[in-house]
């Protein structure tokens, strides 16, 4: 920490000159974190994929009464599995009685399986995967293939029961999910936030265990820092026969420097850092064209939420009872499984990101003291030994340039015209962990309205 700071007086001396030449610092990488995620075991994410297979089917509806098939055998197995993970998890059923609407043909109870790791603090970062699966069947496969079709009521008819073994949609996120909730609580590392293990239910009815919980947390004013949600994670051979099992695709919706850009920006780094054999491939936009999963329950409530997609889909294998083991690689799986803990891990040891908006919403950024520099303001965060600030050219997607500040909540960087970039700044703990990065954005300008004689 010393050299950090003393890193971070030698630039405020030297000036922005420095500051550009230094560019944006790669992590240094942390033992804690190497040893979580070294952690994640590939034996372990086949054993749990193979017995959510075995359920035959998960499908919302399906029968809830067998202990050996369907929604409520496979709920159940979750629970006691993850409660058996370690002592440390709080596990429990997170329940909302739905009645019929949409894919919903009839009242439903719906039970999202949520593990809690406490941390010191309350804000919390999440893992999540959707547990349920769905078999269309050939007949409503034809009416979504129709052009326009978006979500349609299902056919008279629909067998809720039918085989829908969900391996890959989404058995391979949802153990994924169960796989880091084992990780983290075993580590022994005393994490700053809350990390929230949660495998929802209704995902395939229009997200709505999801959306239900979402709306408890914003009713509740909860604190949620980050959501990593993954849906369909653990196939390399896409419908077109090209095979990746390099990368991951990350999406997280805009505009530039929304609060979700902000956290695939920083899974990428975190992965670049602890996981370089796995690229991330961020997507600017909330998710594949004309689909979604749970992230888009958080956003709508401003929660920055992201969702990981394999890199390349084969869509014969989804919503059909087709979707089997032999369309997961588990080497791939872990490997997307590592960038989630590498991920989370940083986020709940470093700070939480700092607050660069005033009471009225308005950013904290000016153009004193010459009208020409770029004068940054914030509110400090809880646990922060410094600041870094970050800033690029504004038709840029990416930071290019940073600068430590040491423990300030102030900061000029003269002669920068705060027209030309973007800027930003992230909370540094006391063991070099960094937070998210809150970006100085400006609102739309509102044009007035003009009265026109007619």
């Amino acid at each position: 920490m010393k050299r950090l700071l003393q890193l971070g007086v030698a630039l405020l001396m030297a000036g922005p000159a420095t500051a550009r030449a230094q560019g944006v610092p790669a992590p240094e990488a942390h033992p804690q974190i190497q040893q979580l995620v070294a952690a994640v075991s590939e034996p372990r994410l086949r054993q749990l994929a193979t017995t959510l297979v075995g359920f035959g089917t998960r499908e919302t509806m399906s029968t809830a009464t067998s202990t050996t098939r369907g929604i409520g055998a496979a709920r159940q197995w979750i629970f006691d599995e993850l409660r058996r993970s370690s002592p440390r998890l709080q596990v429990s059923f997170d329940t909302h009685r739905i009645p019929a609407q949409g894919r919903v043909t009839r009242a439903v109870e719906l039970r999202n399986v949520m593990a809690v790791l406490p941390g010191r603090t309350n804000r919390r970062v999440y893992i999540s995967a959707h547990y349920d699966s769905l078999n269309l069947g050939a007949s409503q496969l034809e009416v979504l293939a129709t052009p326009g079709a978006r979500n349609p009521q299902l056919m008279p008819g629909f067998d809720h029961d039918a085989d829908a073994p969900g391996a890959n949609d989404n058995g391979s996120g949802t153990a994924l999910t169960m796989e880091l909730a084992r990780v983290f609580s075993d580590s022994g590392i005393d994490f700053d936030a809350t990390l929230v293990f949660i495998c929802w239910a209704g995902e395939e009815q229009g997200l709505i265990g999801s959306s239900a919980h979402a709306q408890r947390l914003a009713a509740g004013k909860a604190v949620v820092e980050a959501v990593l949600n993954n849906d369909i994670v653990g196939n390399v051979r896409g419908g077109t026969g090209l095979v990746d099992a390099e990368s991951v695709r990350v999406y997280a919706v805009g505009p530039e420097d929304s609060v979700s850009r902000s956290l695939g920006r920083y899974v990428a780094r975190a992965a670049a850092t602890y996981v370089p054999s796995h690229r991330i491939r961020l997507m600017a936009r909330e998710d594949r064209f004309g689909r979604g999963s749970d992230q888009s329950s958080f956003t709508r409530f401003g929660f920055p939420a992201i969702v990981f997609r394999e890199a390349n889909e084969n869509f014969a294998k989804q919503h059909s009872a087709g979707d089997t083991l032999d369309g997961i690689d588990f080497t791939y799986l872990a490997q997307n499984a590592r960038v989630n803990a590498a991920s989370a891990a940083s986020l709940a040891l470093a700070p939480p990101a700092p607050l660069v908006t005033g009471d009225r919403g308005q950013s904290l950024i000016a153009r004193t003291p010459s009208g020409y520099d770029a004068s940054l303001r914030w509110n400090a965060s809880p646990g922060a030994v410094a600041y870094r600030i970050y800033w690029r050219n504004t038709w840029t997607n990416d930071w290019e340039r940073s600068q430590t500040v040491g423990n300030v909540t102030q900061f000029v960087l003269p002669a920068m015209v705060i027209d030309d970039f973007v800027f930003g700044v992230a909370a540094i703990g006391v063991d070099g962990h960094e937070s998210l990065i809150s970006a100085y954005m400006s609102a739309p300008r509102q044009a007035p309205a003009v009265k026109v004689l007619r």
